[in-house]
């Protein structure tokens, strides 16, 4: 039997859908039950699509996973899948590990060292937060100075949500969209300038760390390849006007001709040496070499359902629409 843990709008919905289309016994279970471990003691397969935001899942999620592969319940997402998961300073020694064509990254543990490397390095460079999706906490430092008010910055008082940079995304949206639901978004997002939701009100101050990449210039684009299994899919999404980064803008182009082969290439190689069940990496260019930004195991559903078509693991495209939750589960239960 699968159990699945349900959350409304990820992609629990569609697990759900293929397992009633498909006749295939499941129960709903709650990861966050104490009882869980006895809940699953039927159950030979677990999914649970925990979000990055989810300060709960950050606590335990985890340790809770290689538990349950323990037990010999096989998961998705596993252990290998999701470690790495939204910690981009973990994914710096992963892909160094493997010699991953990653981009050069840098990250310290003192305000001493950090301040010696700004001294001797060349700017602009990206300050990234371990966490953080769509652009979020990422900030072009363009010199010297505004990198050491950073670093003092995440070595005293840390970083929590900046609400104005949410607010101005919202901003940007609607200038993009120019839709009803994207004006009243605006409205949502002055809101939250004055109240801060509850659930940013709940993570963890982040702090103690100072984590920078190479800024990569010249690229008004990145290039987005999901690997499910013996299967990969990709958008090109373009940037935002006046703005370095691509992630949440929106901006998506589908036409396989401009998805780099190299790109669909290097994702295949990289999560066969991860072990992933699903990976979805971030590729921009230098020197016409493809390199990964990040991975994460989860996605948003909503910007791949205009994909023409994906290309199996010899690189040959399979013509049609596709649910890229369907190669979830219907991994999870061929692997023995």
């Amino acid at each position: 039997m699968i159990a699945i843990h349900h959350r409304k709008g990820s992609f629990s919905d569609r697990w759900i859908e293929y397992c009633n289309q498909n006749n295939i016994q499941y129960k709903i279970v709650d990861c966050y039950s104490t009882n869980i471990i006895h809940d699953l003691k039927d159950c030979t397969h677990l999914m649970w699509a925990w979000h990055h935001n989810d300060y709960k899942a950050q606590l335990f999620a985890r340790q809770f996973i290689i538990s349950i592969e323990h037990l010999g319940i096989k998961v998705f997402p596993n252990i290998y899948t999701c470690w790495h998961f939204d910690d981009k300073v973990g994914q710096k020694y992963l892909f160094e590990s493997i010699k991953a064509p990653f981009i050069k990254s840098y990250v310290f543990y003192d305000l001493e060292s950090s301040l010696e490397f700004i001294n001797q390095a060349e700017f602009p460079k990206v300050f990234k937060l371990r966490g953080g999706a769509g652009s979020e906490n990422v900030k072009l430092l363009s010199t010297k100075k505004e990198a050491m008010i950073y670093a003092k910055k995440a070595f005293n008082t840390g970083f929590t949500t900046n609400r104005f940079s949410a607010l101005k995304n919202r901003l940007w949206q609607f200038k993009r969209d120019k839709s009803l639901k994207s004006f009243l978004n605006i409205g949502r997002g002055v809101i939250r300038v004055f109240i801060k939701n509850e659930i940013h009100t709940k993570l963890p101050i982040e702090k103690n760390y100072f984590y920078l990449q190479d800024f990569i210039p010249d690229n008004d684009s990145d290039i987005r390849v999901i690997v499910i299994g013996k299967r990969a899919f990709a958008i090109k999404r373009m940037t935002r006007d006046g703005d370095f980064r691509a992630s949440g803008s929106g901006k998506i182009v589908y036409d396989k001709n401009e998805i780099p082969l190299e790109c669909i290439k290097v994702a295949f190689e990289t999560s066969k040496k991860l072990k992933t069940q699903s990976a979805a990496y971030d590729f921009v260019f230098l020197d016409d070499k493809a390199l990964i930004i990040e991975i994460s195991y989860a996605f948003s559903q909503e910007g791949y359902l205009k994909c023409p078509g994906y290309w199996d693991e010899n690189l040959n495209w399979i013509e049609g629409g596709f649910i890229p939750e369907y190669f979830m589960i219907e991994d999870l239960l061929n692997d023995n």
